[in-house]
């Protein structure tokens, strides 16, 4: 069968229809974002998401339990990427304050792929440019690999000299998944979509106002 010229990604079904490709946008930053490519899966889509046990930038334990009966908008990413994380949360941000008070249903996550050098105190001075809305999480390597697996991320540091602060690029699956209030993935959105565009989006698995 031919496949679609455009990700299917990009039009998200609402819930209870088959998502099957979903995962069509699995997004890897190439050289710090400045090319990208989109992996399409032609295949039945594994699950996506599950349990995960992480601290927020004030050093507490939060799982998915945290935000039971919220929607969450998760993005994985790291506070040193040069352009398409901050991007991102920007976007992500502008769309939230779009919806207004139905945007407050929506919990926006960002999960650190970079947890040698994205601790509570650099993901808190982080995400504090773009939002107080942000819950920054992060962990150690043990307890952050299993979450990258069940929400399918891939993560591929450069192999070259990093910055001043001993940091370096890293190359990893960008895509923002928008989960319901038991931690089932609703739709899986592409990071460069414009503000209004996402906002439209998200709009669509919020209730009417």
């Amino acid at each position: 069968m031919k496949k679609p010229s455009v990700p299917p990604a990009r039009r998200p079904g609402p819930r209870g229809n088959p998502l099957p490709l979903l995962l069509a946008v699995a997004v890897l930053l190439l050289g710090g974002g400045a090319v990208i490519r989109m992996l399409v899966v032609d295949r039945a889509v594994p699950a996506v998401g599950g349990p995960y046990a992480l601290n927020d930038t004030d050093g507490k334990a939060v799982t998915e339990a945290s935000f039971h009966g919220r929607l969450t908008l998760i993005y994985f990413g790291y506070t040193h990427c040069v352009d398409v994380c901050p991007l991102t949360l920007a976007v992500m941000t502008r769309a939230l304050d779009l919806l207004g008070p139905r945007g407050r249903a929506v919990v926006p996550i960002f999960v650190t792929v970079d947890p040698a050098h994205d601790t509570p105190e650099v993901m808190r001075e982080y995400i504090r440019r773009f939002s107080p809305r942000i819950v920054g999480l992060t962990a150690n390597e043990a307890a952050l690999r299993p979450v990258l697996d069940r929400f399918h991320i891939a993560v591929h540091p450069q192999p070259t000299q990093g910055d001043a602060t001993g940091s370096q690029l890293i190359d990893h699956s960008s895509v923002l998944y928008l989960m319901d209030g038991d931690n089932h993935l609703l739709a899986v959105l592409p990071v460069e979509t414009e503000p209004r565009a996402l906002a439209r989006q998200i709009a669509r698995y919020l209730p009417a106002s």
